[in-house]
């Protein structure tokens, strides 16, 4: 068995694309059911989030699967496979560790060292989960991500800083505001941009949202995709008088908000503190504006020097980041390998222990002299020695790197002891470090 994944993300596809083939439109359940039926992985886990749509499975044939994968992506999202095919990539083996890992840790995002990715990683493993559709390598995959994604995040500086142009406004408002759970934002402007901005301000939970456009609709548009109110263009005043934070962003040839604005405004208010981002090219406020008292007026040049110094910081983090990745790939990798010798570590224990009963029973007749408490000794003893006997080359067994002389070792023991088929023994109960999730909660892997 091994691992292998199918998807999309903005390394390899246009944002038009990744919206058609974004699986949350349909639902995740259904797309997991539907591809338990329609090929033949044994374990299925679908990512799927603005920048990316991808698929981790288990499965047999990696080429089967792979064109299994492709057909089921095209079908179920109603894109032609010539339009998706050179678009999609595709990994295999270890590498499929690297890249979830990496992906998990915020270094294969969009804006590197984002947060948001690892709780989408954790909730993608989650919905697979709780569906039944996952087994013990991708249960122990995942599960490694998480740590490695925490390693990462623990270890280094790579998520501090604001390295976009909207986190960079609201991480300078959190400076003078400190929490915006209380505040009160205008938003002016109903782009890209705006909208950008306005969500990470509402995921910082302020009061309240207001949001004001030249065209009414494209303000009422904005205002309900982050839960807030639509302004009218002539009503901007008005709300400059409550708000706490101001952000522009359109696309006027000329300043809206004048300097003797933000003056008269500043009076009625009584000097309590404006936060303005004026993120507009040409600019949407007086640059004058800025040397008002209590008012903190900030540009996107001003941003971008900002983002310039903390994008420098993350690239020495980044580096230390990737090290830490191929530190976790190498350690998944090797428990990979020694699962292929747990069958034979399995059968000689298993024939070990029929040796000891054997012979206990061979000898009962010579022990019935004995009390309870003295037979329940002999028990422990003699299971205490083929514990012991047995440690010294389990340890060593699991732990060979190379897959073809683990292979070579696994199938000399089978031959010394004349085990039954490797193949045949179930694998016991995990307890190598890492694995969070145990065997008593970990789901059936699908059907086909």
């Amino acid at each position: 068995m091994d691992l292998l994944l199918l998807g999309v993300s903005h390394h390899s596809a246009p944002v038009d694309l990744r919206e058609r083939v974004d699986f949350s439109k349909r639902g995740v359940v259904q797309a997991l059911q539907e591809l338990a039926i329609s090929s033949a992985p044994t374990e299925a886990v679908i990512l799927t989030t603005c920048n990316r749509a991808e698929i981790y499975v288990v499965c047999e044939n990696l080429e089967t699967t792979r064109a299994d994968l492709t057909r089921f992506m095209s079908r179920f999202h109603g894109v032609p496979e010539e339009e998706l095919h050179p678009h999609l990539y595709s990994l295999s083996g270890s590498k499929v560790a690297r890249h979830l890992f990496r992906v998990a840790a915020g270094l294969d995002s969009l804006v590197i060292g984002e947060p948001q990715i690892f709780g989408q990683v954790k909730e993608a493993y989650a919905v697979a989960s709780e569906q039944q559709h996952t087994g013990t390598l991708l249960n122990k995959l995942f599960s490694w991500s998480f740590a490695a994604g925490k390693r990462v995040r623990a270890e280094t500086g790579l998520g501090e800083g604001a390295v976009s142009v909207a986190y960079a406004a609201i991480s300078l408002a959190r400076k003078i505001f400190g929490r915006l759970k209380e505040r009160t934002v205008l938003v002016v402007g109903a782009g890209e941009m705006a909208e950008l901005t306005a969500t990470h301000l509402q995921s910082q939970q302020v009061q309240r949202i207001a949001v004001s456009s030249r065209t009414l609709t494209r303000a009422d548009a904005l205002a309900r995709k982050v839960g807030g109110t639509a302004v009218a263009w002539s009503a901007v005043d008005d709300e400059l008088l409550r708000a706490d934070i101001v952000v522009t962003a359109t696309g006027a040839s000329t300043p809206l908000l004048s300097a003797s604005t933000i003056d008269r405004v500043m009076r009625a208010r009584r000097n309590r503190p404006l936060f303005i981002v004026d993120i507009g090219l040409p600019r949407d406020v007086d640059p004058a504006a800025g040397e008002l008292e209590q008012v903190f007026l900030y540009n996107i040049d001003d941003l971008r020097t900002i983002i310039s110094e903390n994008l420098a910081r993350r690239e020495e983090q980044t580096a230390l980041a990737e090290t830490m990745i191929c530190d976790e790939v190498e350690n998944f990798a090797a428990w990979q390998r020694s699962r292929g010798t747990i069958p034979a570590v399995v059968a000689l224990r298993r024939r070990f222990e029929e040796v000891r009963k054997s012979e206990l029973e061979r000898l009962a007749p010579k022990l019935t002299g004995l009390t309870p408490e003295a037979k329940a000794r002999v028990e422990e003893v003699t299971r205490l020695l083929v514990h012991k006997l047995l440690m010294t080359p389990t340890e060593r067994l699991k732990t060979v790197n190379d897959e073809a002389a683990a292979a070579r070792y696994a199938e000399t023991i089978s031959q010394l002891f004349s085990l039954d088929d490797p193949a045949q023994t179930e694998e016991p109960h995990s307890t190598e470090p890492g694995n969070e999730v145990s065997s008593s909660t970990s789901k059936a892997p699908v059907t086909s």
